[in-house]
Order: structure tokens, then sequence, then C-alpha cells
């Protein structure tokens, strides 16, 4: 495998893995080993050892003294703990575009992502459906213009990511009812109507946490 720029090369390790786990080719418990992913990707020791911190602070992955670095596991505490906390940063990115959006052209990039959404659930297309679902943050950044705001779901994205997957491996149908909470909350930003943006930001984190407890393994 070839890494470019612009991201660091312990950013594209990091990126690279994280992919892997989100989609479940590393399982839960997995060990990581630095020497073997040296090898496979032809990189440095110490980019491998800087992508594996980046993936801890992104909550995929434990490093343990002795064991190393192994795949972090789902649990529900875990899921219902994150789905609580991402719920509330939802909020907040909703909120900062329905106070600052001026003109109906700040909505394009909301539009747009709409419609990769409604073509990605035509496809069946899971992993499409995922990516765009979070550009939308991405796309509410600006409004937001707060860097710790940002840094912190950038950190969280990865372990929402790989939750919100394995659920619509599940059960690809609710696919849709996500596809109607979105365009809600598209009608509720531009009314500025935040108690309705919190109603339908808090449904949307309660359905996304009880698809991901459903889909967890029974232990």
């Amino acid at each position: 495998m070839t890494f470019k720029a612009p991201d660091s090369l312990a950013e594209q390790i990091a990126h690279h893995l994280a992919e892997r786990i989100i989609h479940g080719d590393l399982k839960p418990g997995e060990r990581i080993q630095e020497q073997k992913v040296t090898l496979a990707l032809n990189v440095s020791r110490g980019s491998v050892r800087e992508a594996l911190r980046i993936l801890e602070r992104r909550h995929l992955i434990a490093i343990l003294p002795r064991r190393g670095a192994h795949v972090t596991e789902l649990t529900a505490h875990k899921v219902q703990s994150l789905c609580t906390l991402m719920s509330e940063l939802y909020i907040l990115l909703g909120n900062s575009v329905a106070s600052g959006w001026q003109v109906q052209a700040d909505m394009a990039p909301f539009l747009h992502i709409q419609q990769r959404l409604s073509a990605s659930y035509e496809r069946q297309d899971i992993r499409a459906f995922v990516e765009d679902s979070f550009n939308v943050m991405r796309a509410a950044y600006p409004f937001a213009n707060n860097p710790y705001l940002q840094e912190t779901v950038e950190n969280l994205q990865p372990a929402m990511s790989r939750a919100y997957f394995l659920a619509l491996e599940q059960r690809k149908a609710e696919m849709s009812e996500f596809l109607e909470l979105f365009e809600r909350l598209l009608a509720a930003v531009l009314a500025r109507d935040l108690p309705e943006i919190r109603v339908v930001l808090s449904a949307y984190a309660r359905r996304s946490c009880d698809l991901v407890l459903s889909a967890l393994p029974v232990v």
C-alpha cells in the first residue's frame, strides 16, 4: 500500500486500521501486532506505534502493558455511554447550524448530503451511508466554529461509526428510518426550531443505540 500527503503517515495508517475495525475485519479482542502491520504496509515501526496511539485516543483499541494493542470490545455499557454523549454533541452542532445559517445557499452542503444518503439507501450501500451520515457533522463544524467540539467529535466518530455500521449491517431496512429523521432535522434547522432539533436528534441517538444493542452478540 502506498500512502500520500496531505495526511501524516501515522494518520493514514490509523485510518487504514480504523476502517478494518469499523467494518469488522479486525474483531473485538483481536491483537494488532506492530511488526506485522509494519511489514504488511511497508512503513516504519515508529509510524505504526504513533498510529496505534491515535487509534487508542479514538477508542478503537486499548494498549495494555506487556499485552500490546487489542481491538476494544463493544459492550452495552460502552454503547449506551457513547450514544448519550454523541446525542448532546449532535444537538450542539444542530443548534449551531440553525442559529448560524443566513441564506439558503448555506444549507446546500446538507441538501447534497441528503441526496447522497438517498442514493446510498437505494443501492443499499451501507459504507457510503455511514460515511455521509458523519459528513453531516463535518458540514456543521464551520457554523459551530469551536475547535474543541470539533476535536471531540472527530475522536469519538470512529467508535460511533463502528457501532452504527454494525447496526445497519444487521438491519438494512432501518436506513429508511434514519433518512426520515434527517428530513425532519433539516426542516427543524431551516425553521430555527431548537426544541424540535433536540427531539429529532435525541430520537436519532436512541434509535441508533437500540439498533446497536440489538446487534451485539449475546454473551
